[in-house]
């Protein structure tokens, strides 16, 4: 009977045996953080850009000739000859730009690879689609292991050679572009 006990004993810890070595990296006390090719980590986007560029120019120039003379005989009155002659140039103008936008989000990445370094290439992307309205963001970049928090999250300001892309797709995109005529139009001109 103990023979069978140990039979089954030796058998179940073949049978469910693990390789530590897989786990050698990973800790009973510390935080599970992305550290290797496959490990997911969360992307918090916070972005927000703005940008204002005004310009303003005011040129001016004038230009006077005069030309005067007077003529008298001696006995009597003289004839007045004069002439000008004025130019003048003046131009003013005035330019602005202002650019805003803001994105937020919070999707979920996945390492690609891990640099020499040890700092970890990362990619995701989520596709969200409300009332035929389809909105894909994609992000991707460098991360360090440092700049990842507690939670297995990072910043996206914290992400080296970021892209981060948020596009949509649906009718309210489409009848925001202009038509296929006026495309042309400004094409052609």
């Amino acid at each position: 009977m103990k023979k069978i006990f140990l039979i089954v004993v030796g058998f179940t810890c073949v049978a469910g045996a693990q390789d530590m070595r897989e786990n050698l990296g990973r800790s009973l006390f510390a935080d599970q953080k992305a550290n290797r090719v496959g490990d997911a980590i969360t992307v918090l986007i916070l972005e927000s850009s703005s940008a204002v560029n005004g310009a303003k120019t005011s040129t001016s120039r004038a230009s006077d000739l005069s030309l005067g003379a007077k003529v008298s005989t001696g006995a009597g009155s003289g004839t007045d000859i004069s002439g000008g002659v004025g130019t003048g140039n003046q131009f003013k103008g005035e330019g602005s730009t202002s650019n805003t936008g803001s994105v937020r989000g919070k999707l979920s990445a996945h390492v690609d690879s891990v640099l020499a370094n040890g700092n970890l290439v990362i990619n995701g992307s989520r596709s969200i689609t409300v009332n035929g309205e389809e909105q894909i963001i994609t992000v991707s970049g460098i991360v360090r292991p440092s700049d990842i928090m507690a939670d297995n999250s990072v910043y996206s300001f914290n992400i080296s050679d970021a892209k981060i892309v948020v596009q949509g797709d649906g009718n309210i995109t489409k009848v925001q572009e202009p038509g296929w005529l006026t495309k042309v139009f400004h094409w052609l001109f």
